[in-house]
């Protein structure tokens, strides 16, 4: 796939962001304190608790949530200071190798944060942890400090007992917190790993021994080299007498072939342990071009647990450009082409709401504006709710505006003789779906920012503390009520690029949708900007108001102007 494409991925589909915790805490038998700790997780807004998985012969218990980074870091602090509480690793035994009450607590970026943003999330919480609780904290993996501090068992190397001495030592310093040994609660392991997605690959075949065949095809540690190539012959050995392997076709793979009589299929079992560098759908073609090449045929797959909606937007967008037509359609269409594509259906049902993580944590939120149909938002609109208003509205018409663009876009590219143009018109459909994609999500936002302000003037005002506290919520979400209509501004003039591009390039039968865009961006730049001037006038901060304005004046103008050139291009070719 070309990289400005992926890179553009990342702008449409991951607006959110979101990532996930997997801590593990030296408790697997007492239900009750593994309660109180999971407690402290589901009291935090913005973080969701999606898995709790104790052992009872490990005595451990692994638990899995997600949500926005600063609710899950608050989240894990929680639980932390609460497994410090409550364990006591003087009396802990257990099978699991172990160093701490909260052993392991890493990070993994989901959706819209980069695996240098996690590092720095993983920081902050190692620090407060550190500071705040005085437990002996350790960076691994990819927040390691050192590269002999990225392997997990490296550090935990004589557990809990052992650290005694072992933290004593210079070498063994933690990265943060005190390096003195924490007899009650033990040292903690925080970093980053990327996310471990589990796929099983079908093949049309009973036999584990031709599924091993693809596994080591693919799989990363390939297989052991053998003189005449065939298993089972005389290996070839290196210098050091060490049997030679020949490398899989992919990195961070590990596969092996089993049978699954559930099925009557052989399966490859995959862990994808770096889906940015190898995503699914490599996986997936380079079984399928094993599997050919033994005379077999791959008929589909099966995932194991949740994966990250860009695993699958990723695998859409790749089966569109093999396709050769234009890829900027939607993502609904782009999951379901995947599905279909990778099979994911072949073996039962495949519920992207329930497969898919970030759909799963929408799962119990109520709609949102965005939600309702064309009626029914127009009867709320016109109703006597002071909201949704002008701002949702104008976020709305923006929308509408990168919606013909985008469409402008799709057909031009998938014109028969234009093939030299498909790429070009792809990525400016990519573009307009990002457009879209913000607009249609400043829908909700500038309605939670009006309520927001609602909330804040309700706001107890007996004690001077009180009233204090008070104005400066009102303070904080009154500028919220403006920036978020300033940037439905900013985002609906980013459309005049896509718009000018389809009235000069795209399809002359569709000139008028793109010049219907401009007159929707333009649009949605003046209604917002009614709403930031109007919101600017109950904040006290000048600075602030003034700075706002000129932004706002700057785009009103410069929106004016690309408009009247968008509109100059379409009157002409309809002349």
């Amino acid at each position: 796939m070309r990289q400005n494409s992926h890179n553009i991925i990342i702008h449409i589909f991951e607006v959110k962001k979101i990532i996930e915790c997997i801590p593990n805490f030296s408790e697997g038998r007492d239900l009750g304190v593994i309660k109180q700790i999971t407690d402290q997780i589901e009291l935090v807004d913005g973080a969701t608790l999606l898995d709790v998985d104790p052992g009872a012969s490990t005595n451990r218990t692994v638990v899995t949530f997600v949500g926005d980074p600063e609710a899950v870091i608050e989240a894990a602090f929680q639980a932390i200071k609460k497994a410090g509480e409550l364990i006591d690793m003087r009396k802990q035994t257990g099978a699991h190798p172990r160093m701490g009450a909260t052993d392991v607590c890493p990070l993994v970026p989901i959706a819209g944060v980069s695996q240098e943003e996690a590092i720095e999330y993983a920081h902050r919480l190692a620090k407060r942890v550190g500071e705040e609780l005085n437990i002996p904290i350790y960076l691994y993996e990819a927040a390691a400090q050192t590269p002999q501090r990225q392997n997990l068992a490296v550090i935990r190397a004589g557990e809990y007992e052992g650290f005694a001495q072992k933290i004593l030592k210079p070498e063994w310093k933690p990265d943060y917190g005190p390096q003195a040994y924490n007899a009650f609660s033990g040292q903690t392991v925080i970093g980053v790993r990327d996310f471990l997605v589990a796929y099983n690959i079908n093949l049309n075949t009973q036999s584990v021994r031709r599924a091993n065949s693809v596994a080591f095809d693919i799989r990363e540690r390939g297989r052991i080299k053998t003189v005449d190539g065939k298993p089972g012959s005389q290996k070839v050995l290196d210098a050091d007498g060490k049997a030679v392997r020949t490398p899989g076709a992919c990195k961070h793979v590990k596969a092996i072939g089993w049978y699954v009589e559930e099925y009557g299929v052989a399966q490859v079992s995959a862990n994808l342990t770096n889906i940015t560098e190898t995503p699914v759908h490599v996986v997936f073609e380079e079984a399928r071009k094993s599997a050919t090449r033994r005379g077999l045929r791959v008929t589909g797959s099966e995932l194991i647990g949740l994966l990250p909606k860009k695993c699958l937007v990723e695998a859409g967008l790749y089966y569109l450009e093999q396709q050769g037509v234009a890829q900027g359609v939607s993502e609904k269409d782009l999951i379901h082409l995947a599905i279909k594509s990778l099979g994911l259906d072949e073996l039962g049902p495949f519920d992207p709401q329930k497969k898919i993580i970030e759909y799963a944590l929408e799962a119990d939120k109520p709609a949102g504006l965005a939600d309702l149909t064309i009626k029914e938002f127009n009867d709320l609109m016109a109703s006597d709710a002071p909201a949704p208003g002008g701002g949702s509205a104008s976020a709305l018409v923006g929308a509408l505006g990168a919606s013909l663009g985008t469409m402008v876009a799709n057909l031009s590219g998938n014109k028969r003789g234009w093939d030299a143009k498909m790429a070009t018109f792809s990525d400016w459909g990519l573009k307009g779906q990002a457009l879209k994609a913000r607009l249609i999500a400043l829908i909700d936002e500038d309605t939670a920012a009006y309520n927001k302000v609602l909330a804040a003037i309700r706001l107890p005002k007996k004690t001077d503390e009180d009233k204090a506290a008070r104005k400066a919520a009102i303070e904080a979400a009154n500028k919220q009520a403006a920036l978020v209509p300033f940037q439905i501004v900013e985002t609906a003039f980013g459309c005049f690029d896509l718009l000018d591009a389809m009235a000069k390039e795209g399809l002359a039968a569709s000139v008028t949708d793109a010049g219907v865009g401009a007159l929707c961006a333009q649009m949605a730049v003046e209604g917002s900007s009614l709403n930031v001037l109007i919101n600017l006038g109950s904040i006290d901060d000048q600075a602030f108001c003034e700075d706002l304005k000129a932004k706002v004046k700057d785009l009103r103008e410069r929106a004016a102007q690309r408009k009247d050139a968008v509109m100059a291009v379409v009157e002409g070719k309809m002349g």
